[in-house]
């Protein structure tokens, strides 16, 4: 059944909504103080306007790229909202981001205008690399009259803005009027296999889709209270405030990572979305202050772990839970899991975990505590929001069912294809790489690979394409650092970066025999053995300096914390690689499991 998208656009939705209820909570943000200060959707409008307005002023027009680079905060959305009222579109750009690939993403999208969050942030414009560059907005801070690309305040644009509305009140809704559902709305820019960015071209009609089907299945409901921190320039932060929009869901804002505890006791909300690291935090601390009591105490908490994870494997089967056990179960949540529950403010309805995959024991741990977390599945390139498990109907290990008439097969080769309205037009500027992802008859390919119950539930079982997601939600492409640090140490033979699902990047290097022999000689190692050499105090320090230029190279979320010396060198005998001479990532990877696994140990807590 066709979903019905009662919306032109995103600016028609948010408009509707500021009309349905213009004086109900729309988003909060931190005060000066520190408190929540709640603003109205009336207020909220009435700035996305000025923002609309002043950027007409700058030259801004139809499906012209505004960039901005800027942490979660109010101003992200308003200054978003504003764009897009604009008729123009937004292109994201991580805070986090280096340089020169910040002003890659703001040239090849053609950004007119870039709104910063601080004059640091514009600092990272290179006046000879973003040619297109007009104008730039600093939500922060004082504009310098002396910058070389032209600069100034977000307040003094909502300013002109209004002089502007002064005179032609009804100018943003006549701009809104001519926006259509195939006009784009949003360039997101992810990793591609080399490593260079890719924007992904995201329409009106598709983000207008993702809210109607987030509220279709009960995601986001009129009476929740939503906690956003997450990265608005990703995707899943993104389609979330289409939700909002269309539910019309008072959201406090904040994206400052340690103050999420604190806000979660302050704003106690029904609904929070997040990455799998987050959720692995809590776990760890949770589990490390219970454990490390010993005694009375950890036993305590053992026993209603266990009793935990036996109703939910009832449930999870399908099977009844016993009166007893559920009595059981009562002591255990007053003993042990109501403690969790307060720590998420007490109120907490449904939590979604996104952006990467979620460990099927953390997520068995949270629904023994009577918070099960409901994983969802989507891409960039699909608008993030595809597959989610509906509130009750938990699946773990799944990401759920497919959202509204999203179209979804499984090809031969088991990878999962995509057709419907969130599915991008393609990527910008590269019509050979959009080409190469769809097939004939218009489907998407995901680069995953999967499986579909016969309910419908989608367990993905492995990635088809060579790049991997942080549990934090960071697309990483192994191939690409792999080359730079071989370009950099001269001793490398082979090199694989490990980070799927992982809470940072860790390495597995092989150093070449002949190489490695010829940086012994003369040395303390002179004549000794391959194994000896390469298992040395001296060949970790050469290398460990080799990784440090590696990672100063990188953005944050790409760089190298842990690395290990093989043994021996990678075969084609072992199946280690080619004859071709290319990596097998999956048998390294199950090769040296053990090798892998003590990079990451203490970075999840076991029970």
């Amino acid at each position: 059944m066709t979903l019905d998208v009662p919306y032109r656009s995103i600016p028609d939705m948010f408009l509707r909504r500021v009309a349905a209820s213009p004086d109900g909570r729309a988003f909060g943000a931190p005060g000066a103080d520190g408190q929540p200060v709640w603003f109205t959707w009336t207020q909220i409008a009435a700035r996305a306007k000025a923002i609309a307005a002043g950027l007409t002023t700058l030259g801004v027009g139809q499906e012209d790229r505004v960039a901005i680079l800027s942490s979660t905060r109010l101003d992200w959305i308003v200054a978003d909202l504003g764009i897009m009222c604009s008729s123009a579109a937004t292109t994201t750009v991580y805070p986090t981001t280096e340089p020169e690939d910040a002003c890659f993403i703001v040239a090849d999208s053609g950004s007119k205008v870039l709104v910063a969050e601080n004059p640091a942030q514009a600092a990272k414009m290179d006046p000879a690399s973003v040619p297109t560059l007009t104008h730039v907005v600093l939500i922060d801070g004082e504009a310098d009259p002396s910058a070389p690309i032209p600069q100034l305040t977000l307040a003094e644009l909502e300013r002109r803005g209004n002089e502007l509305l002064a005179g032609q009140a009804d100018l943003v809704d006549t701009i809104v009027a001519g926006i259509a559902p195939e006009h784009l709305a949003t360039l997101i820019y992810t990793s591609g296999t080399t490593g260079r960015p890719k924007g992904v071209e995201l329409l009106h009609r598709g983000w207008c889709w993702e809210g109607v089907a987030q509220a279709d299945v009960g995601v986001l409901l009129p009476t929740d209270v939503q906690f956003l921190w997450l990265p608005l320039s990703h995707s899943f932060g993104k389609t979330l405030i289409c939700g909002i929009l269309h539910v019309g869901v008072p959201t406090y804002v904040d994206g400052r990572v340690d103050k999420i505890i604190d806000n979660l006791s302050l704003i106690r909300p029904t609904l929070m979305c997040a990455a799998p690291r987050i959720f692995e935090k809590v776990y760890n601390r949770v589990v490390t202050q219970a454990t490390s009591a010993g005694g009375l105490k950890a036993k305590i908490f053992g026993w209603a772990v266990r009793t935990g994870r036996e109703k939910t494997a009832l449930e999870q089967a399908g099977r009844p839970v016993p009166g007893g056990l559920m009595r059981k179960y009562g002591i255990a949540h007053k003993l042990v899991f109501a403690k969790l529950h307060d720590r998420l403010g007490g109120n907490i309805r449904y939590m979604v975990s996104g952006s990467a995959a979620l460990s099927v024991p953390i997520a068995e741990f949270f629904a023994a505590a009577g918070l099960p977390i409901s994983e969802g599945y989507g891409l960039t390139e699909s608008s993030a929001g595809n597959f989610v498990n509906r509130p009750g109907q938990l699946k773990i290990g799944t990401v759920g069912q497919a959202l509204a008439d999203l179209e979804v097969k499984i090809d031969e080769d088991g990878e999962i294809l995509l057709r419907g309205a969130p599915v991008m037009r393609g990527y910008h500027n590269l019509p050979d790489e959009t080409a190469s992802v769809f097939t004939e008859d218009g489907f998407f390919r995901t680069g995953d690979i999967g499986e579909l119950d016969g309910a419908g539930y989608l367990k993905i079982t492995d990635r088809k394409k060579d790049l991997v997601k942080t549990s934090g939600g960071k697309y990483i492409a192994p191939s690409h650092i792999e080359g730079l640090f071989k370009a950099l140490c001269p001793y490398t033979s082979q090199v694989l970066v490990i980070g799927n699902s992982r809470n940072y990047c860790s390495m597995l290097v092989t150093l070449d025999p002949e190489a490695i022999i010829g940086w012994a000689a003369g040395g303390p190692l002179e004549g000794k053995s391959y194994a000896e050499i390469v298992g040395s105090a001296e060949a970790k320090a050469m290398v460990s300096g080799h990784i440090d230029e590696l990672n100063a190279k990188l953005n944050r979320w790409e760089t190298i914390k842990k690395f290990t010396i093989l043994p021996r060198d990678l075969t084609i005998e072992s199946g280690e690689i080619t004859p071709s001479l290319k990596l097998k990532r999956r048998t390294v990877e199950t090769n040296f499991a053990s090798e892998i696994e003590k990079m990451y140990e203490g970075s999840l807590v076991e029970i």
